[in-house]
């Protein structure tokens, strides 16, 4: 008999701020088991992150942090040159503001993804990593982590006793070696709803290869940020469970 195989479909929300929305974030709760709210730096702003976090209660779905650098202008995705202790503090800033929406509301806090650029530079640079994963085993050593599959964040994160989480992207291009290829690249976004959702079947159950290894995907990200994002979660989901992939929590996957 094949081994079951089960993934997690998480979810960029609360990415608006003030007057400005983006993303459809009621619409892609229905999809998803795990939500990564922004947390006020790169994104969203304390009004924002009361509505997102009481969303995902009424929703039943997992709540996790996404940090970023303090680039309100450029969305996060500048990279910043923060030193270890600056990241360790912009962590500490935007999770324990996220700590506190999630007590009020009775929740409690599972996974933590950084954003963007900060995101891209844990994956390969090893001091950026290793801030981050010590960050978050400082703050709580149960929380998830959650990496580019095959990275210096998750190398980081299990080399300090935390549970990581490979990610995989079914809407992005990789390079060879597993990283993600530039967002201004051709061919680094991928639009066409049946593609997006045969790459996120195939990284479930093939997993990714990452520096010639190949690492099974605990998880999937399903932008929430661009038109189609909606009907793209629901032919991804439509198409693991055809496919006879479990979708599952988070802590389930790894726990």
């Amino acid at each position: 008999m094949d081994r079951t195989v089960a993934v997690d479909l998480n979810c960029d929300l609360g990415e608006g701020f003030g007057r400005y929305d983006l993303g459809v974030d009621a619409e892609m709760m229905k999809w998803i088991t795990s939500a990564n709210v922004a947390c006020g730096l790169h994104a969203g702003d304390p009004q924002v992150m009361a509505r997102t976090v009481a969303l995902i209660k009424d929703n039943d779905v997992a709540l996790g942090a996404h940090p970023g650098y303090p680039d309100l202008q450029g969305f996060g995705r500048r990279s910043m040159g923060l030193s270890p202790e600056e990241i360790a503090n912009v962590l500490y800033f935007q999770l324990g503001a996220l700590e506190a929406f999630a007590r009020v509301n009775g929740l409690t806090l599972v996974h933590v993804k950084p954003h963007g650029a900060l995101y891209n530079l844990a994956a390969r640079d090893h001091q950026t990593a290793h801030a981050i994963a010590q960050a978050v085993s400082a703050l709580d050593p149960q929380l998830i982590l959650v990496g580019l599959g095959g990275s210096e964040l998750t190398r980081a994160g299990s080399a300090l006793g935390l549970r990581v989480a490979h990610e995989g992207f079914p809407d992005r291009g990789y390079l060879p070696d597993g990283q993600l290829m530039s967002r201004d690249q051709e061919g680094a976004l991928i639009t066409d709803p049946e593609a997006v959702a045969c790459n996120a079947v195939r990284l479930a159950k093939d997993g990714m290869i990452a520096n010639g290894e190949r690492l099974k995907v605990d998880t999937l990200c399903l932008h929430g940020d661009n038109p189609a994002a909606v009907g793209n979660a629901q032919h991804v989901r439509c198409k693991l469970e055809e496919a006879g992939v479990v979708i599952a929590p988070l802590a389930h996957i790894v726990g």
